[in-house]
């Protein structure tokens, strides 16, 4: 409508508290002091599949744990200068799902090139992987130095 304050870019990135995805956050807070935008940082979260054994409901420690481990990662990583808007969400279910929905609308979708599965030595994580491939914006993959 004319007159309504336009929504500012938003900036999503994937978060699971691996050395990569820190700095897939970092990356994502400084474009963000850049450009102005919104950064929505996103922890997802599922439960582990165990054979013959299912979970009925799901256990609120879990929910809390991760939006606890999300605060803590976004507070490291704001540092100095000024902060940009940085939303946190912790979702269940599966990452590279989760984050293409929540990239719809997004101008970037930043993740790390490597998170907590898989194997240690891939090149690029199947999170990011499926991210570059599928979607709907911009993605931008942050290695891991070191």
């Amino acid at each position: 409508m004319v007159g309504e304050p336009a929504e500012a870019c938003r900036i999503v990135v994937g978060v699971d508290a691996s050395p990569s995805s820190r700095r897939a956050l970092g990356w994502a807070v400084r474009q963000a002091r850049l450009t102005g935008a919104v950064v929505e940082a996103v922890l997802c979260w599922a439960h582990p599949a165990v054979y013959g054994w299912a979970m009925t409901k799901a256990d609120p420690m879990l929910d809390h744990a991760a939006e606890k481990a999300l605060a803590q990662a976004v507070a490291e990583v704001s540092g100095d200068g000024p902060t940009p808007e940085i939303r946190q969400s912790v979702l269940p279910g599966n990452a590279a799902e989760v984050l293409l929905e929540r990239a719809r609308g997004a101008e970037l979708l930043v993740v790390g090139n490597r998170g907590h599965g898989g194997f240690a030595g891939a090149l690029l994580g199947s999170v990011s992987q499926h991210c570059v491939q599928h979607a709907p914006c911009t993605v931008v993959v942050v290695r891991e130095t070191g």
